[in-house]
């Protein structure tokens, strides 16, 4: 029989990217990887999958793809400090973050240039006479 393993040999998918904060709490770490959006090694992975130093795991938060290598075990959530320490992001991923960081900064919303929100009840009029008048509208 195999003796006890010590908590920072190894460590469940679910509360080790908890404890590296990349999300905010257990469950929603549980469902990410429900969801297929977190792989170890390639292959999608289960919540209860064990992390092992040198794993390479690429998760995606929100719009962003990460992909970071193992470089410590932990089942406790510590500060923001201690949980750089836990991985080191790839350099492809770095490259990719900080590529789509400025696609987004020079590529605006569209909706974000609205300066008002729904029209009011006379600028819906006014739209209304706008489209009453048009030059396709009127027969030659």
């Amino acid at each position: 029989m195999n003796p006890p393993a010590t908590p920072t040999e190894r460590v469940r998918l679910d509360k080790w990217l908890w404890a590296a904060r990349f999300f905010k709490t257990r469950s929603l770490s549980a469902d990410e990887i429900g969801k297929g959006r977190v792989h170890v090694n390639g292959q999608a992975a289960k919540a209860s999958r064990e992390v092992r130093v040198g794993d390479r795991i690429e998760l995606r938060q929100g719009h962003v793809a990460r992909s970071v290598v193992v470089k410590a075990a932990s089942e406790q959530r510590g500060s923001a400090v201690v949980a750089q320490t836990l991985f080191e992001e790839t350099p492809e991923s770095i490259a990719q973050r900080i590529r789509q960081a400025l696609e987004q900064r020079l590529n605006t919303e569209p909706s974000l240039a609205i300066e008002q929100g729904r029209p009011t009840k006379r600028n819906r009029r006014q739209l209304a006479d706008w489209n009453r008048w048009s030059a396709s509208a009127e027969p030659e």
